[in-house]
């Protein structure tokens, strides 16, 4: 079986860290950045799902979905949206984000959200 590859975008180290740890105790194929723009510079190494928190340094996360949605080379990719921010659900899902998660989560119930979406 192939191994899934996930990107985690997301401007607080410690979550990339402890969430990119987890994912590859799980076997998933990890990349990650803290930086939003880069996401948008995916070209070859495309992941199998993103999570992208919403409130990034320099780019908002709903933005970025969006232009991610838009072309036709990254519209497929599953979107896992994450935010501090319970109240913005809405927004997230209205970006095109597949799923959300409000921080702080639990491991089992991203997990579960990254199964049901890969």
């Amino acid at each position: 079986m192939k191994q899934k590859k996930i990107m985690i975008a997301d401007d607080d180290p410690g979550i990339v860290d402890a969430v990119e740890m987890l994912l590859e105790f799980e076997g998933y194929q990890v990349t990650s950045t803290v930086d939003g723009a880069t996401v948008l510079d995916m070209k070859d190494e495309l992941p199998d799902l993103l999570l992208l928190d919403i409130w990034m340094s320099g780019e908002d996360g709903r933005d970025i979905c969006k232009k991610l949605k838009s072309v036709s080379a990254t519209k497929n990719i599953p979107v896992i949206m994450i935010s501090a921010s319970r109240d913005i659900k809405e927004s997230a899902l209205a970006a095109g984000a597949d799923d959300f998660l409000a921080k702080p989560f639990e491991m089992d119930e991203l997990l579960k959200k990254i199964e049901q979406l890969t």
